[in-house]
């Protein structure tokens, strides 16, 4: 009989009550928690009978039954995976190879498809440094910093024993090629860039080659340095050839400021020059045929117009002189005294009308009407010539 049932002298084998006794029976404690548990799911709990006899067989079967639907639920759930956007899933069937999954959620058999999770978008990162002997036989010490990512997955797992380890050697064997077909100034100022891309390039046809699933991203060379021994000379060669680049830039600027002015210049001259001579030659032209008209009219009267030709050019050259010339007839022994001192310093006045000889007057209308056609064939001569010259412009 149970301690806490009618009758059982609540004899509780935890408590204190009683006779005094020492710590309970150990064997006897699983027994009543058996007996607690069996109540539970529907067994005799007096008499000390079994748990699975009797009714307990019902019991038996739930507890079966609810450890198989938990069974179920743990597999459903470990079947089915989600793959995040930045990683791809290696699924192998049977331990073989059977495919990549992309980010969603995918089914997986249990106990059969096992899957790797591998991250596609992380960018990782080493640094490599490293003296190695140069085209122009220097030695320079190289360092310089790779980015790689994984590219493909199940490359990645199953192709290559280490990844990682072979982009170091490939980096280290991709460098040393590179490094020995150039000079030590292209690596050290020149031509560092196209060194690093040359670099990229080689590194990653060795990782294709071997099946890596890897990708270079970027490679950048941090320092590029000749030895201790020799550094203080290549830093000053290396600050000659800054002076160089400088001096070469400021007399770049200062011809391209000079050069364009100069040609400016030339061609202003030029067309100056092309100027003038179409100038003298539009004269010549026209005091040829204004000569040509007046051989014309000499033709015509030939002492009438020497004559008039002979007033005109004295009157042009004479008009601004100081001496006086006197027409004495011969035989005369008239003397005349003219003050020309006085004359000079006597202030300019109206020119005095010039004095007719006889028969001018004939001549002077004449003259007229031979100057008024000759000013309007003039000007209509130098107006031609003028629109042909602003025709050539």
């Amino acid at each position: 009989m149970a301690w806490n049932e009618p009758g059982g002298n609540d004899q509780d084998p935890w408590s204190g009550k009683g006779k005094d006794q020492g710590p309970p029976d150990l064997d006897e404690v699983v027994k009543k928690l058996q007996e607690k548990v069996g109540g539970l799911f529907g067994g005799k709990r007096g008499g000390g009978s079994p748990i699975g006899g009797g009714s307990g067989k019902g019991g038996s079967k739930l507890v079966v039954v609810l450890i198989v639907v938990v069974a179920i639920v743990l597999l459903g759930m470990k079947s089915f995976y989600i793959v995040q956007p930045a990683e791809r899933a290696v699924v192998q069937r049977l331990g073989a190879y059977h495919s990549v999954t992309t980010p969603g959620p995918h089914f997986l058999i249990p106990f059969v498809d096992k899957k790797t999770i591998i991250n596609v978008d992380q960018v990782n990162k080493f640094g490599h440094r490293a003296q190695m002997l140069t085209k122009d036989e220097n030695i320079v010490d190289v360092t310089l910093t790779v980015q790689y990512r994984v590219q493909d997955a199940a490359d990645f797992l199953f192709q290559d024993a280490d990844p990682v380890k072979t982009i170091y050697s490939a980096v280290e064997s991709a460098l040393r090629e590179v490094t020995g077909k150039s000079t030590l100034d292209e690596i050290i100022t020149q031509n560092r860039s196209a060194v690093a891309a040359m670099v990229k390039q080689n590194t990653q046809a060795l990782l294709k080659t071997y099946r890596t699933g890897l990708v270079v991203t970027n490679v950048n060379i941090q320092d590029a340095n000749p030895p201790e021994e020799v550094k203080e000379a290549f830093d000053d060669a290396t600050r000659a050839m800054a002076d160089k680049e400088r001096v070469q830039n400021q007399a770049d600027a200062y011809a391209n400021d000079i050069v364009p002015r100069a040609r400016g210049a030339a061609a202003r001259q030029v067309e100056d020059a092309k100027a003038e001579a179409f100038k003298v030659v539009s004269e010549a032209k026209g005091e040829t045929k204004r000569f040509l008209a007046l051989l014309n009219e000499y033709q015509k009267a030939p002492k009438v117009t020497r004559k008039r030709l002979y007033l005109e050019t004295m009157q042009e050259v004479l008009a601004e002189t100081g001496k006086v010339l006197l027409d004495v007839k011969e035989g005369s022994n008239t003397m005349a005294y003219l003050p020309l001192d006085r004359l000079m310093n006597q202030p300019k006045m109206a020119p005095a009308a010039a004095v007719q000889l006889p028969g001018y007057e004939s001549l002077e209308a004449e003259s007229k009407t031979r100057k008024l056609k000759d000013a309007q064939r003039r000007r209509s001569e130098v107006a031609a010539d003028r629109e042909r010259a602003r025709r050539n412009r």
